[in-house]
């Protein structure tokens, strides 16, 4: 997801981009995720009615505000399908995936990895685009490794014996890449460190900053979210490690649960309409300066398709993690 947090997600990713980041749980415990959330609970299948479109969305952090910064895609969609969009903030990855396998929810915006454990526990859903903030460039975040400023941990292999803070065991920037860069130390996530699932981007950092670990992994663009929000003193954190570019949080649209042909209408609108210049011509927006889009993306979304997350798999491979072996 690009928190933007995240205005600097737009690095250019190679073909093969090694590291991709998500969140949600692993696929056996998705039922009781879902179960676990009364917004999802309350909904009957969208395909029940042709006129609303279900949109849901997950946070990189903690936030009661992720619906309004939606708004203007979710107006866009309305103003160009004609139809009404019910937005889901919901809590949990596992929950949307759950939503979109019953008929829920129509379109969500995933993490990459989390799209890859949904698309291949057989959902029949497909990737319509990603955010960028530079429309010269594909959409890509990265996944860091912070420490306190003076830190002696200058690198991953400084973290043996370490408390470290990690987001969740099917976060992409925040479990998944970091294992992956881990193991190419030589080192083993189970002995070598204590670990720390804290479940949220921001909670990681907010942990590290506050002494609960010694170390703390988290997308490209939290600290900066952090430290405008006065939550940590700029300067007290410092990364010690980067991943390589990492292809953005998708938006994905579910073939199951509407017409092919809205599907398709939906996913040509956002890989054409959803960025700022196009919203301000249709007056979606006053102006560039005021058009609010999720994570304070800069430009908007660009296309994306199945194979931009095949790298993911690739790390499953590699790492043979846990939640990787729930694929499927």
């Amino acid at each position: 997801m690009k928190p933007s947090d995240h205005p600097d997600h737009s690095k250019g990713r190679p073909p093969m981009a090694l590291f991709p980041r998500f969140r949600s749980r692993t696929v056996r415990s998705l039922t009781a995720a879902a179960l676990a959330l009364p917004l999802l609970a309350a909904c009957g299948s969208s395909g029940d009615d042709g006129d609303t479109i279900t949109f849901a969305a997950v946070p990189a952090e903690s936030s009661s505000t992720l619906e309004s910064t939606f708004e203007n895609v979710t107006a866009l969609l309305e103003e160009e399908t004609g139809k009404t969009v019910e937005f889901q903030n919901a809590s949990d990855y596992a929950a949307v995936i759950e939503g979109m396998r019953a008929g829920q929810i129509d379109a969500a915006s995933f993490g990459p990895f989390a799209y890859v454990i949904a698309k291949d526990s057989g959902i029949d859903m497909e990737p319509a685009a990603a955010p960028t903030s530079d429309p010269k460039k594909d959409p890509a975040y990265t996944s860091l490794a912070y420490v306190k400023k003076g830190s002696d941990i200058k690198g991953l292999s400084d973290l043996k014996g370490k408390k470290v803070c990690f987001v969740d065991k099917a976060s992409t920037s925040g479990y998944l890449v970091p294992m992956k860069g881990i193991m190419d130390e030589g080192l083993d996530m189970e002995k070598d460190m204590e670990q720390v699932l804290t479940g949220g981007h921001d909670a990681s950092l907010l942990s590290l900053d506050s002494g609960e670990c010694d170390a703390a992994f988290a997308h490209d663009t939290m600290l900066k979210t952090l430290e405008e929000s006065d939550q940590v003193k700029p300067g007290s954190l410092e990364p010690a490690w980067e991943s390589e570019p990492i292809t953005e949080d998708p938006i994905a649209v579910n073939n199951e649960s509407m017409d092919p042909e809205l599907a398709k209408q939906i996913t040509t609108i956002l890989r054409e309409k959803a960025n700022v210049p196009a919203m301000v011509d249709a007056g979606i927006c006053s102006s560039e300066d005021d058009c609010v889009l999720p994570e304070e993306i800069e430009y908007g979304y660009k296309p994306v398709e199945g194979s931009d997350f095949d790298s993911i798999r690739d790390i499953c491979d590699a790492t043979q993690a846990d939640a990787c072996k729930n694929v499927g």
